[in-house]
């Protein structure tokens, strides 16, 4: 008996979205944010993430995607130059103003892409 198998290709693995450009992915992305005050890696992956992602999105989105690109590399520059300054023991009070700094960025970045709003200045420096 020469019995022929069929067999299904396998389909591609699902994300729900979650790693595709858009709104489901930029909270991901902020949500990695927040997880790496826990586990700094995820900041990393988040900022992967979303240069893998911009400019693929609608124009709404790709404001997201500024703020959460510019919100880890100026929260890096702050860390760096709050990390210089712990030696003179001001250090310690800037990295807490930028941890807090941070959050309110991701916090903002939350709220917008909840009420599918742009964020209004994505290049600011501060909030």
């Amino acid at each position: 008996m020469n019995e022929t198998r069929q067999t299904q290709p396998t389909p591609p693995g699902r994300t729900n979205g979650w790693l595709e450009p858009g709104p489901t992915n930029i909270q991901v992305i902020y949500i990695l944010y927040l997880v790496s005050f826990v586990i700094g890696i995820s900041a990393l992956v988040g900022i992967v993430l979303a240069y893998l992602n911009r400019g693929k999105s609608e124009s709404w989105v790709e404001t997201h995607y500024t703020w959460a690109i510019r919100t880890f590399w100026i929260g890096v520059l702050y860390g760096i130059v709050s990390a210089v300054l712990m030696v003179v023991g001001i250090g310690f009070l800037l990295l807490l103003a930028v941890a807090i700094w941070a959050v309110v960025r991701i916090v903002i970045g939350l709220q917008a892409v909840s009420r599918s709003e742009p964020i209004k200045n994505p290049e600011s420096w501060m909030l």
